[in-house]
């Protein structure tokens, strides 16, 4: 045993009562991912915020439930000023207005049902208020509870956007 050393004894205990970590990680059951069109904006300006939801199960997602929040840099710049203008759905069929915007249940937005495998992108217009203050980023966090038909559920976050700076020219 001397020549094994405390490490190889260590890992070949953990590995036979089952405690050494798996070669691989299963994907997360639901997998919630950001993207802006633009990296920096300026006062008067609009971001598209895309908002990615897929589905990693063998199972349909019935439901979401999504909050978005402005990150906590973000709310200590007062004279930041932006607000969410509009939303759409991007489908097969093309892009459909969503049922709302706003800090809470933009999960129904995704237009579930979610078959296995397949994803559905929001996007949200991030108006930048013409008055607002500049050399500040913008940035925004997320949580999400998703329900699929085989009554099981996951939640995941915060999951970050980037963030979008506000430059003046």
């Amino acid at each position: 045993m001397r020549r094994f050393g405390p490490a190889t004894v260590l890992g070949l205990v953990l590995a036979v009562f089952g405690f050494a970590p798996g070669a691989s990680a299963d994907p997360a059951p639901a997998a919630l991912t950001f993207s802006t069109d633009t990296a920096t904006t300026t006062p008067g300006g609009t971001v598209q915020l895309s908002m990615t939801l897929t589905n990693n199960r063998t199972y349909d997602v019935w439901f979401v439930y999504q909050t978005i929040d402005p990150t906590w840099l973000t709310t200590q710049r007062p004279d930041l000023k932006y607000s969410f203008t509009g939303c759409s759905l991007a489908t097969a069929a093309g892009s459909t207005p969503c049922s709302g915007t706003g800090p809470a249940d933009l999960g129904g937005n995704y237009g579930a049902t979610i078959p296995p495998g397949q994803s559905r992108t929001v996007t949200l217009t991030l108006q930048i208020a013409a008055d607002s203050g500049c050399n500040g980023n913008i940035g925004f966090y997320s949580y999400y509870y998703a329900e699929f038909s085989d009554s099981t559920n996951t939640s995941g976050g915060p999951v970050y956007t980037p963030d979008v700076r506000v430059a003046c020219a």
